[in-house]
């Protein structure tokens, strides 16, 4: 090799190149961390429901470190997603200044006993809330089919002036469905939807017309139904004013 001159300049044209291209990525490493693309604008695409200001501002000041080019967005997302509330975060640089931050926040749908909450994706998360929701109960992994079940059965008890207050899955995978009405409804484990549309159907006809309470509903049976009324309470014997006559 050394005594072909044509090999030696062709070798010594590579280097000089790869070390300019070095010098090249350097000096651009070095323009892109200086402060002079400083992010001056960090705009909020939604308004959020249950994530304040505040905790987004404190967020932000702990995850901001760099300018427009040398930002973490994973970092930033990382923080974000560390909020009880937030589903999800989607951030985009926008020339010359400004971060785009679009927050998913959880749409509460449930409560998973006492425990955490259920959103409308039958998802399992965990955060403050006091407002008033119906409550699963069930066996683990079963959030996201009970979330598709009692959409359906809301909407089915609307057209019959009744709600949903509490569905329960057993771990031999049994649904029992409890109304606010007090009334409670075991479907059992095959055939669930086919036995609730049953209901349903008669209840206008049938249930509704009683005039007493219904504590339970057994709909088990190929062909019809149970019905359990509470048992009638023994009336009290009538009381004097305690004088004696005679």
């Amino acid at each position: 090799m050394w005594d072909r001159p044509d090999l030696l300049n062709s070798a010594a044209r590579a280097l000089y190149g790869l070390a300019a291209l070095l010098a090249l990525v350097a000096a651009i490493a070095f323009t892109l961390s200086l402060p002079v693309f400083p992010l001056r604008e960090i705009r909020l695409e939604s308004a959020p429901a249950h994530v304040t200001r505040d905790e987004i501002e404190r967020r932000m000041r702990g995850a901001l470190k760099g300018n427009f080019f040398t930002l973490d967005l994973e970092a930033v997302r990382a923080s974000f997603m560390g909020m009880p509330w937030v589903r999800n975060v989607e951030l985009r640089r926008h020339w010359p200044d400004r971060l785009e931050v679009t927050l998913e926040e959880h749409v509460p749908l449930a409560r998973w006993a006492t425990v955490a909450l259920v959103n409308t994706h039958g998802e399992i998360f965990k955060a403050p809330y006091a407002g008033a929701l119906p409550v699963f109960v069930g066996p683990e992994g079963a959030a996201k089919e009970m979330a598709i079940q009692y959409e359906f059965f809301r909407r089915g008890l609307s057209s019959i002036g009744q709600r949903p207050a509490e569905l329960l899955v057993s771990p031999r995978r049994a649904w029992r469905l409890k109304l606010a009405s007090g009334i409670t409804l075991e479907l059992g484990r095959e055939h669930i939807e086919a036995r609730f549309t049953r209901f349903v159907a008669a209840y206008e006809r049938t249930l509704a017309t009683l005039d007493q309470e219904i504590e339970y509903v057994d709909l088990r049976y190929a062909n019809g139904f149970a019905v359990r009324v509470p048992p009638a309470r023994p009336r009290e014997p009538a009381r004097g004013d305690g004088r004696k006559t005679g």
